[in-house]
């Protein structure tokens, strides 16, 4: 079942998958570029970044920049892309509700990050990644043994 969840089979398709990758490139190349801009200004930022649920505002920030410049590698790539878009649907949540109070236009940009992420999460990353080449592996390795 887990291994289902992590290789789905629906949405294979080339013209599907296709777009799943431009998706997946274009989100997550933004995605990437707010956390290396956070990575960039570390110091800056640490002082007075939001406190979420009393991590501390380093803490926050710490884990603000994983979800933001970490994950976004994998999701590109399409590595363990279902794995990797939960703690960014967390992390835009928290910046739409919690930080924005859920309040337009201001917590726009991270409801939107927060519905693709939550659709890639659904779909899956599609044939143009790492995960179906992984899938293709250890079906190849299951047919030998």
């Amino acid at each position: 079942m887990f291994y289902n969840f992590l290789f789905p089979q629906r949405f294979r398709g080339k013209g599907v998958s296709f777009l799943i990758l431009i998706l997946r490139i274009f989100f997550g190349v933004l995605f990437f570029m707010h956390g290396l801009d956070k990575m960039m200004n570390f110091n800056e930022l640490s002082l007075n970044y939001p406190s979420v649920m009393g991590l501390g505002s380093y803490t926050t920030l710490m884990v603000t920049i994983f979800c933001e410049f970490c994950c976004s590698l994998f999701l590109i790539a399409g590595l363990i892309t279902r794995i990797v878009t939960i703690p960014m649907i967390v992390a835009m949540g928290v910046a739409f509700f919690d930080i924005h109070d859920a309040m337009m236009p201001e917590g726009e940009l991270s409801l939107i990050y927060m519905v693709t992420f939550f659709v890639l999460f659904i779909i899956g990353p599609g044939r143009y990644s790492v995960d179906y080449l992984l899938d293709r592996q250890f079906k190849k390795e299951q047919k030998e043994a």
